[in-house]
């Protein structure tokens, strides 16, 4: 398990984590006289309110266990928020958050590079979505907005992210050496405003650089507060004061900075590096960087610490398989890329980005991770195994369920979207196929092969839209129009499911995945969910028809409201209690009328043939003239 450090301010509380002291800011391997050499460091770190009443820097350091540190290496964060926002604080605590928790959770086959940036774009469109939401999304500089710097060690490397003006220095010798440049723009006055920041614009600019390491060298992390009342030589000068005790270095700084009239929050970290892998570590780091696709995997197979049961799953993109763990006898579920997948890049990263969004997805109704103990020879994913069925066996045993039942199962699933739609992702490929119950009734969503990032969507050719992922059955009409999905479009699918445990059937059949026009879609017809065989309340098929109606912009705002109105109806749908039969079955209805004005076509035929047919009289014999009297 990894170890977290992570040091607050007291008014907030501490993340999941070893709070900083002594011996968590401090970490040395005991290395015996064959053991190889791994990378081992100590830190320090600080952070002060100093004059303000409120610190909105947040800050933390992960040091985790082999064999996590040689394939992710050790990370340190320092967000800084911005004096003109009242949430700030709140957007550095995610920043460092984010990135302690969620690099670790990407797939060891990707760089460092690639990690820290997707996760740092994600969390960049989260922020920034935050600050749209809220009262002050004209005004970005008062919205959820910090500066940010990372660094990560990583076998005999450093790699340097950042964005703002947070500082990282590096003390080597009798050199000191800044490795980063403020993101500012002065506009006169001694003024002056960030030009980059996280949550600052809808798409990050980073800055990226790394550098080799040297046993001895030290580094420095520092808010504006800090390395703005002190110079490079005087930073390097307390430093070498406290060498043997980074902690006391850092708490130094934060001093020295406020004692010279600093006004703004303090935190300062130090990082000393004390013993570095041998080189060769870095080819093996490269070898595994690569990891060769798994074979077609049989049962009772040994596969990098797992006996294979029995296979769940295979299609073309993946194979699934039922797996018990030799360590601990935990039975998990075993996910591979298909061998066809092999030379198709774009196929296999969204595989790789499975396992991350799992791990950052935290919910009862979401398929969660499982942990490992040992470095993987094959691309792989291992997750929790549902003991249960999938939705549509379940709709099979079940053709007719009740109307409470099905709104359970929604709750469920709507409760597991909203972790991902929390997260500004969406699924994109909700079906009855992608939702497991298990013996206890809980309902999961699982494949997180098509879910959509913020920030992270797929690249498509200008001109063609993204890609439709999910089962077309399922889809919302805008995803064939090459719009980007949206949670909207969750709700869609949501709602497609819900009619059809209710009917049966599809609101539009198959008509809604041959919809390639905006025409096409306003040509949709919702059939009603009632019909001669199920009891639904008209209300019930109100609340469906605007969940399932072609434009997105018509549906409800979000999953909240779905469920809310499929237990207490709103205004609109109990004005519809009584549906007409042209909204509720539009062919019966055609179909009955075109009957209907058949029948009286033929009774008018009938008529005019019985007149045409009606045997005349003959002429009347007309009287003889009267004679004239006399």
């Amino acid at each position: 398990m990894s170890q977290v450090a992570v040091l607050r301010t007291p008014a907030l509380a501490a993340v999941a984590a070893v709070h900083a002291g002594p011996e968590a800011s401090e970490h040395r391997r005991r290395q015996g006289a064959d053991a190889r050499p791994v990378l081992a460091v100590a830190i320090g770190q600080h952070s002060e309110a100093g004059r303000k009443a409120l610190n909105q820097d947040f800050h933390g350091v992960c040091v985790p266990t082999s064999p996590t540190l040689e394939s992710k290496g050790i990370v340190l964060a320092l967000a800084d928020g911005i004096g003109s926002s009242q949430v700030s604080h709140e957007a550095s605590q995610a920043a460092v958050r984010a990135v302690l928790e969620d690099y670790y959770a990407t797939p060891d086959a990707w760089s460092v590079k690639r990690a820290m940036q997707r996760v740092l774009t994600a969390t960049n469109s989260w922020l920034h979505a935050q600050t749209q939401r809220g009262v002050h999304r004209h005004d970005a500089e008062r919205g959820h907005v910090c500066a940010v710097a990372v660094l990560v060690l990583k076998g005999r490397t450093a790699h340097l992210f950042h964005a703002g003006d947070v500082r990282i220095l590096r003390l080597r010798g009798d050199t000191v050496e800044p490795l980063t440049e403020d993101h500012r723009v002065w506009v006169g006055g001694g003024q002056h405003y960030l030009s980059r920041a996280l949550g600052f614009q809808p798409h990050l600019e980073l800055d990226y650089r790394n550098l080799p390491l040297e046993r001895g060298d030290c580094f420095v992390l520092a808010c504006d507060g800090v390395h703005e009342h002190l110079s490079a030589d005087a930073m390097q000068s307390l430093v070498r004061q406290h060498a043997d005790d980074p902690q006391a270095a850092a708490r130094a700084l934060v001093s020295a900075a406020f004692a010279n009239g600093s006004d703004d929050n303090l935190t300062a970290q130090v990082l000393q590096v004390q013993a570095l892998p041998e080189a060769e570590l870095s080819e093996a780091q490269q070898r595994r960087a690569a990891l060769p696709l798994p074979p077609v995997l049989a049962p009772r197979t040994v596969f990098d610490g797992y006996r294979i049961e029995r296979e769940l799953h295979a299609s073309h993109r993946s194979h699934v398989y039922l797996a018990t763990d030799l360590d601990n006898g935990e039975r998990v579920v075993l996910k591979t890329p298909s061998v066809d997948l092999a030379q198709d890049e774009t196929a296999l990263d969204r595989f790789m980005m499975e396992e991350w969004i799992a791990r950052r997805v935290r919910s009862a109704h979401a398929l969660q991770p499982r942990g490992r103990s040992r470095t993987p020879s094959y691309l792989y994913v291992a997750m929790e195994y549902v003991e249960g069925i999938t939705l549509a066996q379940w709709m099979r045993d079940h053709p007719a369920p009740d109307l409470p039942t099905v709104r359970g199962i929604v709750e469920q699933t709507a409760r597991g979207l909203q972790a991902f739609h929390r997260l500004e992702m969406v699924h994109r490929d909700l079906r009855p196929e992608n939702i497991m119950i298990d013996r206890a009734g809980t309902v999961k969503i699982i494949d997180f092969g098509s879910v959509r990032v913020a920030g992270l969507a797929d690249r498509a050719m200008p001109g063609t839209g993204e890609p439709v992922l999910g089962m077309v059955q399922y889809t919302a009409p805008e995803c064939f129009l090459g719009e980007p999905a949206s949670e909207r479009s969750d709700l869609f699918s949501l709602g497609v499911i819900a009619y059809q445990m209710l009917s049966g059937r599809l609101p539009y059949g198959i008509h809604a995945s041959a919809v390639r026009t905006r025409a096409d879609a306003q040509r949709l017809t919702y059939e009603s969910v009632i019909d001669d065989r199920r009891a639904v309340p008209a209300w019930v098929d109100a609340v469906l028809a605007r969940a399932v109606h072609p434009e997105p912009r018509k549906r409800h705002e979000a999953l909240s409201a779905l469920v809310q109105e499929l237990r207490e109806p709103g205004a609109a749908a109990l004005g519809r209690e009584r549906v007409p039969l042209i909204e509720r079955h539009p062919l019966r209805f055609w179909r009955a009328l075109s009957a209907a004005l058949a029948l009286v076509a033929l009774a008018q035929a009938a008529v005019l043939v019985s007149l045409h047919q009606r045997p005349t009289s003959p002429n009347p014999v007309k009287p003889s003239a009267m004679e004239k009297a006399p």
